[in-house]
C-alpha cells in the first residue's frame, strides 16, 4: 500500500451472490477480480471501501427451502455461511459484507420503496405475463426466445397476480442522455450497445416492483400482502449498507462513499445494473454509479457449468489442488477483457506450470541459490555495470505505469501480464550473464555481485506489483529477500534494495511443477464425491436425480459413403480467429465473419444467426475448413466454412480448440 499518499475516495463494489447454493469458480472469479482492483487501489493510494454479499430474498429461495424441509432463513443463512468462507478463503480483502436479510437493509428497502410509492413513480395495478423462477423475471410472449427465457434459457409459465409497477419510462429519455454522455458508464462497449439497442432505445416497459404469490421477501409496509420485488431489494444494497437513509438521514460513510466508482458485476445481469438501478436512483435524486462493468463469463471446457453435467469446478477445490494465489493467478489472468474464458483442470495445469513455476518460481529460487552460492546469501551492489543491464533497469522502473494504465482500463489479465514481462526479461538477463561463468573468474566477482543485486531488485519491484494478483506469493518472495513491499511511488525507480542485505539461506518453492496425470486422478475423486453429493441433495428434495453428463441418450445419424485417405486430405482445416462479424441484409438466418487463418484474413458467411449474435462471434477461435470452393449465399462471398456439431433438436455450437491455439494452426 501507498504509505505517502492520499488520492481519494474508491468504492467498489461486486454483485451480491445469489443463495441457491454453492458458488462455483464461476462465480468466484467475480470476488477475486473486484479484489485485485481493491487491492491495487489501495496501493496507489486511495481509501478504498470495497462491498461484496449476498441476495437472500425471492421465490426461488422459498421452493429450495420448502423442498430442503427448513426455513428460507436457515436455509439461506448456510448458503451465506458457505459464501463467506470462500471469499475468505480465496483472500478477498472487502470491507463490508452486505446480506439482505439484514435489518438495517430491509428497514431502508420498504422506506425506500414508499418514498417512491409516495412520488407517484409506483402504482398498483396487475400483471400477466410469463415467468421464469430461477430469474425472477416476467417476460412477453415476443421477448421469448423460442419460448423460452430469454436470459436462463428456462422454461417460463403463466403467472397473474395483483403487483406494484415502476414507471421506468419517465426516466428512459434522461438515462440514454446520460449514458451517451458519460460513454465510460458502461464497459465493455459491447455491453453498452446491447441496453441502447434492446432495451432503451425501443422502449421500456413500466416494471413489476411487488409479488404476493410467495412471501419470502422484505414486506410492503402500508401493504403487507405484498413484498418487494428482487431487484428493488437487492439493487439498493449498494447505498443501504454504507448508511443511506430515504427519510434524509444518511450516514458519513453513505456521504463520504456514494457514487459508487466501480460496480463489478457478471455479464448476464448488465440489464439490471445499467437500466433498472439507475432509473432507481434517478427517482432517489441520487448521483448514479460512476462505472459498471460487465465482466464475460468462466465456461467449463467452453460450456457453462452445472452440477447435473458434472462440470462444475469450485475455488476450495482448485486451492486446495494448485494453492490460493494459483487459483487466483488462473482465473485473472485467463479471462479476456471482453469475450468468455475457458477453464479446465488440464489447462490450469498447464499454465501454472509454465507461468508460476517456470518463470517466477523458478527465477526466485535460482536468483537465491545464486546468491548463497556466490555470496554467502548476502547481496551487494558494486557499480561495476555493463550495457545489458539498461534493458532489465528499463523493463523494471517502466512496468509500474504499464500495469497503472492496463487497471485503468480494469485490463487485469493485460495487467498480469506487464508484469510477467518483466519477470521474463530477468530470466534472458540470467541467460544474458551467465552469472555461472562470471563465478569462474576472481576479477569478475564485483561484476557477478552487480548482477545478482539487479536481479534481486527486479524481483522487488515485480513482487511490489503482483501484490494486488498474488499477495501471499508476493509477502514470500520479499520475505526471502529480506525486504519488504514498495511503495506505489516508489515503484519506478531502480536501486532502493538495501546493498549489503542477507537473504534467506534456504529459498523456499514457490510453486512445483505439476504432474497431469496425478492431479487428473485426484480430480476424478472430487468429480465422483460431488456427483454423489448432488444426487443426495435432489433426493433430500424428493426430486429423482438428473443424469450426468455421458449419460444422455447418444445421436445415430445416416452414415454418408465412405472416403479415401487421399480424398479426406484433400480438405484442409485450420484453427482460425474471428476479428469482426456482422448480420447478411437479406438474411435472417446469416453472419458474415471476417476471420483470421494464419496472415490471411477470409470472409465466411454461416447459417448460425439463430444462435450467435454478431457480439458473441467476435474473438473466437473456431475450425475452419479454408480450402472450400468461394460461393455467394444472399449474395454475398463466402471462402470458407465453419464447422459446427448439431444435436437432435437442430441446435447448433461452433467447434473450438480445447486449447487457446494459434491461428492458422493445423487441424489434423
Amino acid at each position: 500500500m501507498c504509505t505517502k499518499c492520499n488520492k481519494g475516495k474508491y468504492y467498489i463494489t461486486t454483485a451480491i451472490t445469489y443463495t441457491s447454493g454453492k458458488p462455483h469458480i464461476g462465480n468466484t472469479y467475480e470476488i477475486i477480480l473486484a479484489d485485485s482492483i481493491a487491492r491495487f487501489k489501495r496501493q496507489e493510494g486511495y481509501d478504498v471501501y470495497f462491498q461484496t454479499g449476498t441476495d437472500e430474498h425471492g421465490q426461488k429461495i422459498q421452493e429450495r427451502a420448502e423442498k430442503s424441509g427448513v426455513t428460507p432463513k436457515d436455509f439461506v443463512d448456510q448458503i451465506a455461511d458457505e459464501v463467506k468462507r470462500i471469499w475468505e478463503r480465496m483472500n478477498s480483502s472487502h470491507d463490508s459484507f452486505v446480506r439482505t436479510t439484514d435489518q438495517d437493509h430491509e428497514q431502508q428497502v420498504a422506506k425506500i420503496f414508499k418514498k417512491l410509492y409516495e412520488k407517484g413513480d409506483i402504482y398498483k395495478g396487475a400483471y400477466e405475463g410469463l415467468y421464469c423462477t430461477p430469474c425472477e423475471s416476467f417476460w412477453t410472449e415476443s421477448q421469448l426466445v423460442d419460448g423460452k427465457c430469454p436470459d436462463c434459457g428456462r422454461e417460463v409459465n403463466p403467472a397473474k397476480e395483483e403487483a406494484y409497477f415502476f414507471k421506468m419510462s419517465k426516466y428512459a429519455d434522461r438515462l440514454i442522455e446520460h449514458i451517451n454522455s458519460h460513454p465510460e458508464f458502461i464497459q465493455p462497449v459491447s455491453r453498452k450497445n446491447e441496453m441502447m439497442n434492446n432495451f432503451l432505445i425501443p422502449g421500456l416497459q413500466d416494471l413489476c416492483v411487488s409479488r404476493t404469490s410467495f412471501y419470502w421477501g422484505i414486506p410492503v409496509d402500508f401493504d403487507p400482502k405484498h413484498v418487494v420485488y428482487v431487484w428493488l431489494d437487492a439493487l439498493t444494497n449498494y447505498i443501504t449498507k454504507i448508511g443511506y437513509d430515504a427519510q434524509g438521514n444518511s450516514s458519513e460513510l453513505f456521504e463520504k462513499n456514494w457514487p459508487a466508482d466501480l460496480h463489478l458485476i457478471g455479464k448476464d445481469i448488465i440489464r439490471f445494473h445499467t437500466i433498472y438501478w439507475p432509473i432507481f436512483l434517478m427517482a432517489l435524486d441520487l448521483p448514479l454509479p460512476k462505472q459498471v462493468f460487465g465482466h464475460p463469463w468462466l465456461l467449463q471446457g467452453g460450456e457453462k457449468m452445472s452440477k447435473s453435467k458434472g462440470n462444475v469446478i469450485y475455488a476450495d477445490d482448485m486451492a486446495d489442488l494448485f494453492g490460493v494465489d494459483a487459483t487466483r493467478y488462473f482465473v485473472l489472468h485467463e479471462m479476456p477483457f471482453d469475450n468468455d474464458g475457458i477453464i479446465t483442470w488440464e489447462l490450469v495445469v498447464e499454465r501454472l506450470n509454465s507461468d508460476l513455476a517456470n518463470i517466477l518460481g523458478n527465477l526466485v529460487n535460482r536468483t537465491i541459490s545464486m546468491c548463497n552460492k556466490y555470496f554467502g546469501g548476502v547481496v551487494q551492489k558494486t557499480g561495476i555495470t555493463e550495457a545489458v543491464d539498461e534493458e532489465l533497469k528499463a523493463a523494471a522502473v517502466g512496468a509500474r505505469d504499464q500495469v497503472k494504465a492496463k487497471m485503468d482500463g480494469l485490463r487485469v489479465a493485460d495487467a498480469i501480464s506487464e508484469v510477467f514481462t518483466v519477470l521474463r526479461r530477468s530470466n534472458k538477463y540470467i541467460d544474458e550473464t551467465e552469472p555461472w561463468v562470471l563465478a569462474k573468474d576472481e576479477a569478475k566477482k564485483d561484476r557477478l555481485s552487480e548482477v545478482l543485486y539487479n536481479l534481486v531488485e527486479s524481483i522487488t519491484i515485480s513482487a511490489s506489483l503482483l501484490h494486488s494478483f498474488l499477495p501471499e506469493t508476493a509477502e514470500k518472495i520479499v520475505t526471502q529477500l529480506n525486504t519488504s513491499l514498495r511503495d506505489f511511488e516508489e515503484l519506478n525507480q531502480f536501486g532502493l534494495y538495501e546493498s549489503g542485505t542477507k537473504v534467506v539461506e534456504k529459498p523456499e518453492i514457490l510453486f512445483a511443477r505439476l504432474d497431469v496425470k496425478e492431479i487428473m486422478e485426484k480430480v476424478d475423486a472430487i468429480r465422483k464425491a460431488q456427483r454423489a453429493e448432488f444426487e443426495a441433495e435432489q433426493r433430500a428434495m424428493g426430486e429423482e436425480p438428473q443424469k450426468e453428463a455421458g449419460q444422455e441418450n447418444v445421436i445415430d445419424i445416416p452414415k454418408k459413403e465412405e472416403i479415401s485417405y487421399d480424398e479426406f486430405m484433400k480438405m484442409q482445416f485450420q484453427v482460425g480467429e474471428i476479428i469482426a462479424c456482422e448480420a447478411v441484409a437479406k438474411s435472417k438466418k446469416l453472419l458474415c465473419s471476417q476471420v483470421r487463418v494464419g496472415s490471411q484474413v477470409k470472409q465466411i458467411v454461416s447459417g448460425i444467426r439463430k444462435y450467435y449474435s454478431p457480439e458473441e462471434m467476435v474473438g473466437k477461435k473456431v475450425m475452419v475448413l479454408v480450402n472450400l470452393k468461394p460461393a455467394k449465399l444472399a449474395g454475398v462471398l463466402s471462402e470458407g466454412m465453419l464447422l459446427c456439431a448439431e444435436d437432435e433438436n437442430g441446435e447448433l455450437a461452433l467447434m473450438v480448440p480445447e486449447k487457446n491455439m494459434p491461428s492458422g494452426a493445423e487441424i489434423c
